[in-house]
C-alpha cells in the first residue's frame, strides 16, 4: 500500500486547484466506458462528460511507477498551472488503486494524426502548422520560464500536443515532468525517460553535457523537424540511404543551397517549411549551450526569415570521426541498442 500512501499523503498536504472526484462520479462520466479516445503503457482514455453537460478526456490509470511520483508529478505540475497552450487538468480521482485524471476535452485529438495523416482530403496547410508550432513552443516556454517553478516536461513529442476545435496545441501527459526552482539550470536525474527519437542527446551520453531545459528544447527541434516534413523524422524506407534521417539529409540540403523536395507543396509553404526546419536544427545541435532557449525559438519563429543563420554545424553522435561514414552513423542511430534499452515509455502510445 506504499504507492497508494505516498500519493495520499502528497494530496493531504498540497492545496490543489483541480477537483477531486470519487470513482463512483467518475464512472458516471464516462457512462459504461463506451467511448475510449486512446490507450498507452499508462492505461486508458475515455471521453466523459460533466453534469455540466461539459465533454472532458478522463485518463484512467492502470499503471504507476516510483511508487505513485508519475501520477503525483502530473497533478503537481499541470495542477498548478494555466496557459493558453497547456492542457487544463479539471480533475482527478484517487480511491485506493483507483487512479484517475480529468482533462478538457480535446476535439481534434493529437498532432501525430494530422500532421503524419495519409488522409489526401485533410486540408492542412503550412499556416496552421506554423501557427501550431508556434502556440506550442509558448505552451513549452511558460512551463521553462513563466511559472514560480521551471517545469521540464521531458517528453514532448507529436502524441503529446493535443488540439482543440480551432486548432490551438496544447502540451499534455506530464507523467515524465520535474520540477526545478527557476534559478537552478541544472536537472538531478536518475533515470532517462522519453520516447525514442525525441530524447536529448545529453540522457545518453554524459561528456556532452547536463541535463537542463535545453532537453527539452531537442524534443521541440525533433518535433518541429516532423512538423515541417509531414513525415517521420526516421524512415527506415527511403529511397537513398542518406535520406533515412530527415534532419541529416535535410541540414546538407539547406547548406548546399539546394531545393527541398517535398509534395504538394507551394512556393510560399516551401519559405514556411524552410524556416521551420532551419529553427529545428538550432534546437537539435548536440551539445546544449548551443541549443537556443524556448524563448529565443519563440523569436526566431516569429521573425524574419532573412535573419535566420544556419548552424554552423550537425552530428548524430557526440563522436564523428573521418572512420564513420553519414550511412554507418544513420544505421546505428536507428538500431544502436544502447540507445534503445534506454527508453522508458511506449513509443506508440496515444492519448
Amino acid at each position: 500500500m506504499s504507492m497508494y500512501e505516498n500519493i495520499e499523503n502528497y494530496l493531504a498536504h498540497n492545496n490543489l486547484m483541480p477537483i477531486r472526484y470519487a470513482h463512483k462520479e467518475i464512472k458516471k462520466m464516462v457512462k459504461g466506458f463506451k467511448e475510449k479516445l486512446g490507450e498507452g503503457g499508462y492505461g486508458s482514455v475515455f471521453k466523459g462528460k460533466l453534469s455540466s453537460g461539459t465533454c472532458v478526456a478522463i485518463k484512467l490509470l492502470s499503471k504507476s511507477k516510483g511508487n505513485g511520483h508519475d501520477f503525483i508529478s502530473e497533478v503537481a505540475t499541470i495542477g498548478r498551472i494555466h496557459h493558453q497552450n497547456v492542457v487544463k487538468l479539471i480533475g482527478f480521482c484517487v480511491e485506493g488503486s483507483r487512479r484517475a485524471l480529468v482533462y478538457e476535452f480535446m476535439s481534434n485529438g493529437s498532432l501525430d494524426r494530422i500532421i503524419f495523416s495519409k488522409d489526401k482530403s485533410i486540408d492542412f496547410g503550412y499556416d496552421k502548422i506554423y501557427n501550431i508550432s508556434i502556440g506550442i513552443a509558448r505552451g513549452i516556454a511558460y512551463l521553462h520560464h513563466g511559472c514560480e517553478m521551471q517545469i521540464l516536461h521531458f517528453d514532448i513529442k507529436p502524441h503529446n500536443i493535443l488540439l482543440d476545435d480551432n486548432f490551438i496545441p496544447k502540451v499534455s501527459d506530464f507523467g515524465l515532468a520535474k520540477l526545478y526552482p527557476t534559478n537552478n539550470n541544472i536537472a538531478t536525474m536518475t533515470t532517462a525517460g522519453g520516447t525514442i527519437g525525441y530524447m536529448a542527446p545529453e540522457l545518453f551520453y554524459k561528456n556532452i553535457g547536463r541535463i537542463s531545459h535545453k532537453s527539452d528544447v531537442y524534443s521541440f527541434g525533433m518535433l518541429l523537424m516532423e512538423m515541417a516534413s509531414k513525415r517521420k523524422n526516421l524512415n527506415s524506407h527511403a529511397e537513398h540511404s542518406s535520406q533515412i534521417f530527415f534532419p541529416s539529409w535535410v541540414y546538407e540540403s539547406i547548406r548546399e543551397e539546394k531545393d527541398i523536395e517535398m509534395e504538394d507543396i507551394t512556393e510560399e509553404e516551401k519559405k514556411i517549411a524552410k524556416k521551420m526546419i532551419i529553427v529545428a536544427l538550432w534546437c537539435i545541435q548536440m551539445n546544449p549551450n548551443d541549443r537556443p532557449s524556448m524563448n529565443k525559438v519563440i523569436e526566431m519563429l516569429e521573425g524574419n526569415m532573412e535573419n535566420l543563420e544556419i548552424p554552423p554545424n550537425f552530428s548524430l553522435y557526440p563522436y564523428e570521426t573521418n572512420e564513420y561514414s553519414k550511412e554507418t552513423l544513420v544505421s546505428e542511430f536507428v538500431s544502436s541498442s544502447s540507445y534503445s534499452s534506454k527508453m522508458s515509455t511506449n513509443p506508440n502510445k496515444e492519448y
